[in-house]
C-alpha cells in the first residue's frame, strides 16, 4: 500500500502543477524520477556486491548528480534542508545541469545494450515538465521513501506501474496505443510456449507488455545462474518509435527485473525487409502492432507488398524477421481475414504459403478499451505452408468495457482446447 499512496500523492502534486495536464504527462514525469531513484538503489547494491567480491565498484553517475547529493541529501538519516535544493534553484539545477549531464551518456556509452546508453537515450527524449520547484521537492521526498530492494517491493512497484499504464490507456490521447490487456498477452505467451534460450522480439514494443509477460513466464522456469544470465541479457528485444512509449517500455521492463532492456528507439518500418540477415532474426515474435496507422510511400518501399496500413507492413516485417521454425503470436484487425484489396489478398497468400497459420483466435469487440475495432490473434510457425487452420471465436455472455475487462478465465477454454486441437478444423478461405 505504501507505493499506491505514494503514486496517488505524486499524481495530486502533478495535477496542481502548470506543466502537466494529463495521465500521459503524469506517468512521463513520474518515470524519469523513479528511474533515477531506481538507479541509485542499483548502484548501492552493486557497491555491496563488489565489496563482498573484494572489487572496487565505479559509479555510473558522478558525485554531483547522485540521488543522495542533489535530490535528497541526508543528515543523521533525515533530509538535510540546508543542502536540499528547492524552488527555482532546484528547477534550474534539473533543467540546466542534471538533464544535459544525463543526455551525454548516449554519446559515451560502449554500445546500446548498456544501462549507460539507456540513461542517455531516456534523457535525450524527455524534458522536465514540472514547473514549480516546490512541487518537485515534494515529489522527490515521496520517491526517496520508496524502496526497491526486495522482490516483494519490486513486484508491488511493477504492478502499480502497470496499472498506471492501463489508466493512461483509458485516458485516451493515444494512450490506448500503449496498452494491450495483460490477460490476452499471458494467453498468447502460453500458446506460443517460448523456451529459455529463445530470442524473443516485439517490433512495436509500446509499454513492453509482451516482453514483460514472456519474462514472467520464463523466469519461473529458470534453473541455473547461466539461464538467469541468458534471460537477462540475450532473450528480450524490441523496437519502439514514439519517445514516451519507449521510455515507459524501458521503465516497465526495469521494474519487472530486466536491468538493461534491449530496446532500440527507432521506427521498425524504416528498415528494408530485404536487408534483414540471418543474424538479425528471432525465434519468437510477440506483438500487437498499431492498427489504422498510415505510412508514407517512402516507408512502403521497404516492403514487397506495398500498403499504407501500418499493421500489414509490421506483419511482413515479423514474417521476415522470424527464423526458420520460429513461432509468432500477433494481434491484428479482424478485417485482415476478409479484406478484398490486392495488398490484403497478397499478404494472406504470403502468410499461408511461407508459414503454418495453425490457430486464429477471434476476439469480441471491447477487448481494447476505446479502440472500437475487432481483432484476431494469428498464431503461426515459419517454414512450412498452412494446411489447416483451427479457428476459435471467443463468445462471452457479457459486454466488455473499461469496468468489465477481459480476464484470463475468459480465455481458459481456448488455451485448453488449443493444446489438444479438438475444435473443428477448417482451412482459411
Amino acid at each position: 500500500m505504501m507505493f499506491e499512496q505514494a503514486f496517488k500523492n505524486i499524481d495530486d502534486i502533478l495535477h496542481k502543477d502548470a506543466g502537466n495536464s494529463s495521465e500521459l504527462d503524469y506517468i512521463e514525469q513520474t518515470s524519469w524520477i523513479l528511474f533515477l531513484r531506481y538507479l541509485d538503489d542499483l548502484e548501492r547494491i552493486k557497491i555491496k556486491e563488489d565489496a563482498l567480491a573484494v572489487k572496487k565498484y565505479t559509479n555510473i553517475i558522478s558525485k554531483e548528480f547522485q540521488w543522495g547529493v542533489w535530490a535528497c541529501p541526508k543528515k543523521d538519516g533525515k533530509l538535510d534542508y540546508n543542502k536540499a535544493l528547492t524552488g527555482d534553484d532546484l528547477i534550474n539545477f534539473v533543467n540546466q545541469k542534471l538533464f544535459p549531464y544525463l543526455k551525454k551518456f548516449k554519446i559515451n556509452a560502449a554500445n546500446y545494450n548498456t544501462i549507460e546508453y539507456k540513461i542517455g537515450e531516456i534523457f535525450s527524449e524527455l524534458k522536465n515538465k514540472i514547473q514549480s520547484g516546490y512541487n518537485l521537492r515534494e515529489i522527490l521526498n515521496i520517491v526517496d521513501e520508496l524502496k526497491f530492494s526486495t522482490h516483494a517491493q519490486k513486484h508491488e512497484m511493477s504492478h502499480l506501474y502497470e496499472s498506471k499504464i492501463k489508466n493512461m490507456g483509458n485516458a485516451g490521447r493515444n494512450g490506448g496505443e500503449y496498452y494491450t490487456p495483460r490477460p490476452l498477452i499471458r494467453t498468447i505467451v502460453k500458446v506460443v510456449v517460448p523456451k529459455i534460450g529463445d530470442k524473443i522480439y516485439d517490433g512495436a514494443v509500446g509499454s513492453a507488455g509482451f516482453l514483460v509477460e514472456a519474462f514472467n513466464y520464463l523466469h519461473e522456469k529458470v534453473k541455473t545462474t547461466k539461464e538467469q544470465s541468458v534471460l537477462q541479457h540475450n532473450t528480450f528485444y524490441g523496437k519502439e518509435k514514439r519517445p514516451l512509449a519507449y521510455i515507459i517500455g524501458i521503465m516497465n521492463m526495469i521494474l519487472h527485473g530486466i536491468e538493461a532492456p534491449n530496446i532500440l528507439h527507432t521506427n521498425t518500418l524504416s528498415e528494408n525487409i530485404k536487408d534483414i540477415q540471418e543474424k538479425d532474426k528471432f525465434n519468437v515474435v510477440l506483438a500487437n502492432p498499431p492498427f489504422g496507422g498510415k505510412e508514407r510511400p517512402e516507408v512502403q518501399q521497404n516492403f514487397d507488398i506495398r500498403t499504407g496500413e501500418t499493421a500489414f507492413l509490421f506483419l511482413q516485417h515479423f514474417m521476415k524477421i522470424l527464423k526458420a521454425c520460429g513461432k509468432a503470436g500477433i494481434v491484428i484487425k479482424n478485417t485482415f481475414l476478409s479484406n478484398t484489396d490486392n495488398a490484403s489478398i497478397s499478404l494472406r497468400k504470403e502468410l499461408i504459403q511461407s508459414c503454418n497459420l495453425h490457430t486464429v483466435l477471434d476476439l469480441p469487440s471491447g477487448v481494447f478499451t476505446g479502440a472500437g475495432v475487432k481483432t484476431v490473434v494469428l498464431f503461426f510457425e515459419k517454414g512450412v505452408p498452412t494446411e489447416k487452420v483451427w479457428y476459435y471465436q471467443l463468445k462471452l455472455n457479457r459486454n466488455l468495457g473499461k469496468t468489465n475487462p477481459l480476464n484470463e478465465k475468459d480465455l481458459e477454454e481456448f488455451v485448453k482446447l488449443q493444446k489438444i486441437k479438438l475444435q473443428f478444423l477448417r482451412p482459411l478461405q
